[in-house]
C-alpha cells in the first residue's frame, strides 16, 4: 500500500512539473532552503570549525580599481577567538559577513594609511558593528597619525544616520555611547622601524614602518599568537623593514602590481586619449611592489607561506594570474598564491601547519 501510495505521490508530482514546470516549486523550495540557512547563520558560532590559532582571511584582495572577484582592501585576522580587521575598503563588511564573520564581533580596526581605498567602507563597518551587536561602546580604530582626522571625518558624515538610527530602533539595541569610532594613534619613535601596539601574553600586534612615498606614514602590521606569526606589508615598495618582519613567520600578505600587466592599460588608455588616466597608470608603477619582488624578499626571509593581495590590475579571467605572477614562482621556494576575496589560512596552535582554504563561495 505504501508503494502504491509513493507511486502515486509521484505521478501527481510529475503531472504538476508538466502542468507548471519547476517554476511552480521554485519559490517554495528557496524559501525553505533560505530559512535553513539564516537559521543556522544566526545560531552558529563564527569560529566553532575553526583550530585554536592564528587566522586570516581575505575580506577585499583588491585596489581601487573595480574587480569582480576582489572588493577593496580588508584583511581580517582571528586570534583565537579575537576578530581584527586591518583596513577596510570598499566592501568590506558585506564580504565580512558572506565570510561569516560577522562586523557585531570586529574588536579592533587597524589601519595601514590613509588611501582612501583603504578607508572607504570603513562607515559602513562602524554602523554595522554597532547596530548588530547594540555595541555600548564605539570601535577603536588604530593607525598612524591622522587617524584622528579620518574617525572625526566618517563620525560626521554619518552624523545624520546615527540619530536616525536611534530614533527607529531605540537607545537598547543602538545605544548612543556604542555608535563610532575611538581613534587610537601611534607614533613609531624618529630612528625606529617598529612599534608594538599591543602585548599580551598570547597574543602581540606590531606596527612596522613601510615605504609608499609620498604617503607618510604608513605602515604594515605582523601579528603573533601562541607561537604562529603574520605579517601584513600594507602598500609598499620592496622593504627590508618588511623582510626584517617577515624573517622566519608562517604567512606573510603582500602587496603586488604587475608593471607589465600596468603598462597594458597604460597603452590602452594612450590609445584612447585618455592622456590624465595614462599618466595614472603610469604613476603607481613607482610606489608598490611586483610579485616576483614579493617572492624574492618572501624568500630571503624564510616565510612558509606567500599570500598576494591588493591585486593591480584587476584579473578579470583566472588564467591571467599567470601572466600576472610572472616568474614570482620560480622565486619562491612555498606556496604561492593569488589572493581572492574569501581565501583564509590557518596556522593551528602547536604545530607548523599552513592550511589554505575559503570562507566563502562568493567572487570565484
Amino acid at each position: 500500500m505504501k508503494r502504491r501510495l509513493t507511486i502515486g505521490l509521484l505521478g501527481l508530482l510529475l503531472l504538476l512539473v508538466a502542468a507548471g514546470g519547476p517554476w511552480l516549486f521554485r519559490g517554495p523550495l528557496a524559501l525553505a532552503a533560505m530559512d535553513r540557512v539564516m537559521a543556522r547563520n544566526m545560531a552558529a558560532d563564527p569560529f566553532a570549525n575553526l583550530p585554536d590559532g592564528l587566522h586570516v582571511a581575505l575580506c577585499g584582495a583588491g585596489s581601487p580599481m573595480p574587480d569582480t572577484r576582489r572588493a577593496g582592501p580588508c584583511t581580517a585576522v582571528v586570534a583565537g577567538r579575537r576578530l581584527f580587521i586591518v583596513d577596510a575598503g570598499s566592501g568590506a563588511s558585506r564580504n565580512l559577513t558572506l565570510m561569516n564573520l560577522p562586523p557585531a564581533r570586529v574588536e579592533a580596526i587597524l589601519l595601514t594609511h590613509f588611501h582612501s581605498d583603504h578607508m572607504d567602507g570603513l562607515g559602513e563597518l562602524l554602523m554595522q558593528r554597532w547596530a548588530t551587536s547594540s555595541a555600548t561602546a564605539p570601535t577603536p580604530v588604530h593607525g598612524p597619525p591622522g587617524v584622528e582626522t579620518v574617525v572625526a571625518g566618517f563620525a560626521q558624515a554619518y552624523s545624520l544616520d546615527r540619530g536616525y538610527r536611534i530614533a527607529h530602533h531605540g537607545p537598547e539595541v543602538t545605544p548612543p555611547a556604542g555608535y563610532g569610532a575611538t581613534a587610537r594613534p601611534f607614533a613609531i619613535p624618529e630612528g625606529e622601524t617598529s612599534l608594538v601596539i599591543l602585548d599580551e601574553p598570547d597574543l602581540k600586534i606590531t606596527a612596522f614602518r613601510v615605504d609608499h612615498d609620498p604617503i607618510e606614514p604608513a605602515v604594515g602590521y605582523r601579528f603573533d599568537y601562541k607561537g604562529r606569526s603574520a605579517v601584513l606589508s600594507g602598500d609598499t615598495t620592496p622593504s627590508p623593514v618588511v623582510e626584517a618582519q617577515a624573517r622566519g613567520a608562517d604567512l606573510l600578505v603582500h602587496e603586488a602590481l604587475s608593471i607589465d600587466l600596468v603598462n597594458r592599460q597604460r597603452a590602452a588608455a594612450e590609445a584612447a586619449g585618455r592622456t590624465n588616466l595614462a599618466q595614472i597608470f603610469g604613476d603607481i608603477t613607482d610606489y608598490h611592489t611586483t610579485p616576483e619582488q614579493a617572492a624574492q624578499l618572501a624568500e630571503r626571509a624564510g616565510v612558509k607561506f606567500l599570500l598576494l593581495n591588493h591585486i593591480v590590475p584587476p584579473l578579470a579571467l583566472r588564467a591571467l594570474e599567470g601572466p600576472f605572477l610572472g616568474e614570482a614562482r620560480d622565486q619562491f621556494s612555498g606556496p604561492l598564491q593569488v589572493g581572492r576575496d574569501g581565501d583564509l589560512i590557518s596556522l593551528p596552535t602547536g604545530s607548523d601547519e599552513v592550511l589554505a582554504g575559503r570562507r566563502m563561495n562568493a567572487r570565484r
